[in-house]
């Protein structure tokens, strides 16, 4: 199939038997529907970044690579990769390299390089995109000198703080235009070491967490333009200037994970070094106060919340495994009795989830996928919406090249 940004599929045509068979299956007589969705993951290689893309099965959940999988991720050792609210693009950040590049996802879920776009940093970590789909932001290591532009965007950039000359870092903002293509980037100073961000909040807040070791409140919190995407310290946030200690909210010694709940109610962050998620509740202005925590395996990373907001799953890189939590009636982790400690593979990075009610279908399954960094492969396993257990599903573990860093997962969408 072709790419295709607008407009519908002609529905596919079949005998009445046929129909009568897949009907009785919960399923329509679109071949489209044995498809729910579809991962990408980012793998590192040994010198340039590839994309593993799989289709996912509607029926079981496994994975079959596209026909142009593995695809080149167009720069050196990737870091993320994170999807459009509309399904329509993902966005894939490398470290090495500092950019973003952008891909169309076409109708059957192979992916169309687009542009790739310099960040106003260097050594980009994390990026995230909020909740309208109009703003991508990306967390880079150290800050370069800027010339800016009348408008505030990036005119020209020279490289100021280096890994021999360590100084401060901070975030990228790109304007997404209607197509999926990015805007003119602007830049916004941070603290020293930020790790990961989350700009997901509805309400139109984002938060960053740093490893800066001089300081356990290496949780930063910010108000965002919701016309500019422009971001502001929260009350209790001090951004220092120059390679100078930046004041947060607790964070744990060395936060490695954060999401936001879809609520807009609750953060939570994985601490590293304590083996544990902490849990904040978010006031009306947005500040977070840290109200309770729950065990994980060693060195817990990415973390997911299913679609339903029951249940979050923490991938712990040490341990090779899933911890499964529910939430107390205050949103607190607590751990789940029936997928605790789910084995993955070795050195899960990032975990997503797929199925009803994400993809509006009437699929009778959720999904839940992880990048394992150490064993080169995807895991997959089924989630009971019911009591959040997790099983291995059909031919799991899928191969993957060399090193994967992060995965996400899009879903079909009609008409694409």
């Amino acid at each position: 199939m072709t790419l295709k940004t607008k407009g519908r599929r002609t529905a596919h045509s079949a005998m009445a038997s046929i129909l009568s068979v897949a009907m009785g299956l919960g399923l329509t007589a679109c071949g489209r529907d044995y498809t729910v969705g579809y991962v990408y993951a980012t793998t590192a290689e040994a010198t340039a970044g590839l994309i593993n893309g799989y289709k996912i099965d509607y029926q079981q959940g496994y994975l079959v690579q596209l026909a142009n999988s593995p695809t080149p991720s167009g720069g050196k050792n990737p870091v993320t990769v994170v999807a459009s609210p509309d399904h329509l693009s993902i966005y894939v950040v490398h470290r090495d390299d500092s950019n973003v590049v952008h891909f169309l996802i076409g109708t059957d879920g192979k992916i169309y390089p687009q542009k790739t776009y310099n960040i106003s940093g260097s050594f980009a970590t994390d990026a995230s995109i909020d909740a309208s789909g109009k703003f991508l932001y990306v967390t880079y290591t150290y800050q370069n000198t800027l010339t800016l532009n009348s408008d505030g965007t990036v005119a020209s950039q020279s490289q100021l703080y280096t890994p021999a000359n360590p100084g401060p870092g901070g975030v990228t903002i790109f304007p997404i235009n209607s197509d999926g293509s990015l805007g003119g980037a602007k830049n916004f100073n941070l603290g020293r070491a930020p790790v990961k961000i989350t700009a997901a909040n509805k309400n139109h807040f984002v938060y960053v967490i740093a490893q800066d070791p001089a300081t356990t409140a290496n949780l930063f919190g910010f108000s965002a333009n919701a016309t500019t995407g422009a971001l502001t310290p929260l009350p209790g946030v001090i951004i220092n200037p120059g390679n100078i200690v930046s004041t947060g909210f607790p964070s744990g010694v060395a936060p490695g994970g954060i999401i936001a709940d879809a609520a807009g109610n609750h953060l939570y962050v994985t601490d590293q070094t304590a083996n544990a998620v902490l849990a904040y509740n978010l006031a009306a202005s947005g500040v977070p106060s840290l109200f309770a925590s729950a065990r994980t395996g060693a060195l817990p990373s990415g973390m997911t919340i299913d679609s339903s907001g029951k249940y979050l799953y923490v991938a712990s890189y040490n341990d090779g495994t899933i911890n499964g939590y529910t939430f107390d009636a205050n949103g607190g982790p607590v751990q789940s009795t029936v997928a605790g400690s789910v084995q993955a593979g070795n050195g899960p990075t990032c975990l997503a989830t797929i199925g009803a009610p994400q993809t509006g279908t009437p699929t009778h399954a959720v999904y839940l996928y992880s990048s394992n960094q150490l064993s080169n492969n995807v895991t997959g396993t089924q989630m009971s919406v019911t009591d959040g257990s997790l099983r291995q599903i059909q031919n799991t573990p899928f191969g993957a090249n060399s090193l994967p860093t992060c995965l996400v997962t899009v879903p079909a969408v009609s008409g694409r």
